[in-house]
């Protein structure tokens, strides 16, 4: 049941990114809007490329790249014993997950993600919703690792951190 569940949330979170999305590309291609000026605006952007524009024109091997971390996310989802302990770890997936596939839908149908976040203030890279669920997740996913979760916490896996004696 609780699969299915976070099935439902991937969904709507990926829907919330294609929205978004859709008002860049509909609104804001004609005029950028200020949130807070000087700070924050929405300002569309289309990104050829991955994180900060890096591997600019290089659709076919983000697309690939893209569906391997997505897969992979995936099948770790599924691999994660259905105890309480890991509710946490796969919520986060299921926020990488959206991110990975919201990005890679832009990239399969259009050639470029559409990026509309701007932080002016700090001049930061233009950026998008799901560009969020997947940084915001990371960083969780690095926090349980380092104060939540123990190495025999992954034993599922097959193998854990420690070595053997």
């Amino acid at each position: 049941m609780k699969k299915l569940r976070h099935l439902l949330y991937l969904i709507l979170l990926i829907a919330l990114d294609q929205l978004t999305k859709y008002y860049a590309v509909t609104q804001l291609k004609k005029e950028s809007v200020t949130i807070i000026p000087k700070v924050f605006k929405l300002l569309y952007h289309e990104n050829t490329g991955a994180v900060w524009g890096i591997l600019s024109n290089q659709t076919g091997l983000l697309v690939v790249f893209s569906s391997i971390i997505m897969l992979a996310m995936i099948f770790f989802y599924f691999k994660i014993p259905a105890d309480k302990h890991y509710n946490y770890l796969r919520i986060v997936l299921v926020f990488i997950t959206a991110g990975a596939i919201g990005n890679l839908i832009d990239r399969i149908f259009r050639k470029y993600v559409v990026d509309f976040l701007y932080f002016e203030l700090i001049n930061f890279p233009i950026f998008n919703v799901a560009d969020c669920y997947v940084t915001v997740a990371s960083v969780v996913l690095i926090i349980l690792f380092i104060f939540y979760y123990k190495d025999e916490d992954f034993e599922f896996l097959g193998k854990s951190k420690k070595k053997s004696a």
